[in-house]
């Protein structure tokens, strides 16, 4: 098939098997006029990153149903969106979607920029989400490839050099069938066909429409691509959290640096994750204690075993670290994580709720 045979294609199988999304205006709909909101596609995209559409949809609901465009989200304290993200990960995300937010808002009158390279200059927004943004919510023919797109390209043309050394070459093949007519549609059709047909594992080869001109198919190792470098194995790092209620039901808390792994969020005053044990003086004087029990949490590059201490503390205790949150002011979905985790685990072996 050429190019413009592929791309066909592609749009055929999506005009009948599109996902229902969220965040998507689907074929029937977009045929009809209607047209993507750039606020839901910006937002979904950044969810999506590094997780899965079934982790996000309840996220994306909450977020529109709070903030439901891009001046409310600009408006919204800090606080409050990181911790309606606790739990995607990434938490850097989320300080730049606030970034973003504000400088959209700010900058430009609440309206995204229609073109890649005016999407790149916001914050937060990198090659791979200008160009979703561009294709989706602008129509632009602008080429997307994320992990889905990578995988089809791989097998439909039997790329066999491994990932991620072979990014250009995949990147390439995907910009040849990129068409003009309907650019955000068959970028969300081959992610589509990724994600329900031209899955990592078992490809449903029989009832993909791209199966006849599929290189990997005809030579019987579409299962096995794309190829992958191995991975160095994830190191593990240690840590202690100290959990201290004071007698009026206050919590000692303390916020992370911008900077750096779970930046600007509150949590538990405790040691630096390394991969020896861990030495630091507690945060407050006290009768600190181990209720026996640990956290065990991985992240993107290593995992984590959070060993826990906790303490009653007097109602004049004045802490070298962190700050006390009033009860009434303190709501545990608002931490990331691995520190809600932490936690529920300790909630039982400290003061009374």
């Amino acid at each position: 098939m050429r190019d413009a045979e592929l791309s066909r294609a592609f749009l055929d199988w999506y005009d009948l098997h599109a996902r229902d999304l969220p965040w998507r205006v689907g074929p029937a709909a977009r045929a009809a006029g209607v047209q993507p909101d750039p606020y839901a596609v910006w937002l979904s995209e950044v969810m999506l990153q590094q997780t899965t559409v079934a982790a996000v949809r309840d996220y994306f609901h909450r977020f529109t149903a709070r903030w439901p465009d891009v001046e409310a989200l600009a408006a919204a304290e800090d606080a409050a969106v990181m911790g309606e993200w606790a739990g995607l990960g990434y938490y850097a995300r989320a300080r730049n979607l606030l970034k973003c937010a504000r400088a959209v808002a700010r900058d430009h009158g609440g309206r995204f920029p229609d073109s890649r390279e005016g999407l790149l200059a916001l914050p937060g927004i990198g090659p791979y989400t200008a160009a979703a943004i561009a294709a989706i919510a602008f129509d632009r023919a602008e080429t997307v490839v994320d992990g889905n797109v990578e995988r089809v390209m791989a097998r439909l043309f039997a790329v066999q050099t491994p990932l991620p050394t072979a990014k250009p070459e995949l990147t390439a093949l995907a910009a040849r069938l990129t068409p003009t007519r309907r650019p955000g549609d068959h970028a969300q059709a081959v992610m589509d066909l990724g994600a329900t047909i031209c899955t990592p594992k078992r490809p449903a080869c029989g009832i993909c429409p791209l199966r006849a001109p599929c290189a990997a198919r005809a030579q019987g190792i579409a299962a096995d691509l794309p190829r992958k470098l191995a991975k160095p194995p994830k190191p593990t790092r240690l840590g202690i959290a100290y959990i201290g209620r004071r007698t009026d039901g206050a919590w000692l808390l303390e916020r992370r640096p911008e900077s750096g792994l779970l930046g600007g969020m509150l949590g538990w005053p405790g040691t630096d994750w390394a991969e020896t044990e861990p030495v630091c003086a507690p945060p407050a004087d006290a009768d600190w204690r181990d209720p026996g029990a640990e956290v065990r949490h991985t992240f993107t590059h290593f995992h984590l075993r959070l060993a826990l201490r906790v303490a009653d503390l007097p109602a004049d205790c004045a802490p070298r670290r962190g700050a006390f949150v009033a009860r009434h002011d303190f709501r545990p979905s608002d931490l990331p994580t691995v520190m809600r985790k932490a936690f529920d685990l300790a909630r039982g072996s400290i003061g009374r709720d």
